[in-house]
């Protein structure tokens, strides 16, 4: 298909993550693959680059609201950079090395990635819908104010931010759980943190894609046109739309996303 249409199909999965907050790479590397026909390797880095004007942009309005946790931010980039980075590494080994394909390796890790994460927002869906009452198990919380804590922070930090650099996927969904999970924010400042750490954590792990050379511009310059109206366009439209029934909608289409990825006919 044309890149052409690319700016259109943008601008409605910007509306869709502007809606729901499901993460944009979720659903632009697939589209890239599958409707665009682009090579796994350069669909993840064009994604990789092209998300992160889109996280910036709602990073540095929240950092105007002040609705977001500056410690948090800093202590998980502290572990989130150079994981993303040694992520970027690895796909370099792969592709110097030239024995394995870089590109079926990609396609069975963005599979499994979208998979993993749609699996756990699919749970969390569930018992909010059907079990409103029940009461889990408490994990213990970061504490920031400790070595520990801080500690704790960066090393969760690495291994998702290993996992961006990798795939390009959950710069934002797997960091929420992690927020919601270990540092128990409130709502508030739960969307804003999210957004701003993926911003700096995008920002090095673009650095590192560009000098992979799997960045085409073609693809970005279009995503960028498209997606940032209609994030904007979906954040208005979010406090008119239900959330849930939305939600599971989009998550079901991303399980048959994530099985087409491992599963590729």
């Amino acid at each position: 298909m044309h890149y052409s249409l690319l700016p259109l199909f943008s601008f409605f999965i910007g509306i869709v993550v502007g809606l729901t907050g499901i993460g944009g790479a979720s659903l632009i590397t697939p589209m890239l693959i599958f409707i665009f026909q682009v090579p796994p390797s350069i669909a993840v880095s064009s994604d990789v680059v092209a998300a992160t004007l889109m996280k910036f942009v709602g990073g540095f309005k929240h950092w105007q609201q002040q609705t977001l946790d500056v410690e948090v931010v800093k202590w998980l980039a502290f572990g989130s950079v150079p994981g993303s980075l040694c992520g970027v590494g690895i796909l370099h080994y792969i592709k110097q090395t030239g024995e394995l394909n870089l590109d079926h390796i990609l396609l069975q890790l963005v599979g499994m990635m979208i998979l993993f994460v749609t699996l756990l927002a699919l749970a969390q869906l569930v018992i909010l819908t059907f079990f409103p009452n029940l009461k889990l198990p408490e994990l213990p919380k970061f504490d920031l104010t400790k070595k520990s804590g801080h500690v704790s922070a960066m090393s969760i930090g690495a291994i998702l931010g290993c996992l961006v650099g990798l795939t390009s996927v959950s710069s934002g969904s797997l960091f929420a759980l992690v927020l919601i999970a270990f540092f128990q924010l409130d709502a508030r400042k739960l969307v804003g943190t999210d957004i701003s750490q993926a911003a700096i954590l995008l920002l090095f792990t673009s650095l590192g894609h560009l000098t992979l050379g799997t960045v085409d511009w073609s693809l970005v310059l279009p995503i960028w046109i498209g997606s940032v109206p209609g994030v904007l366009l979906g954040a208005k439209l979010c406090q008119l739309a239900p959330q849930r029934p939305l939600r599971f909608i989009i998550y079901t289409l991303l399980l048959m996303v994530s099985y087409k990825l491992v599963s590729p006919v």
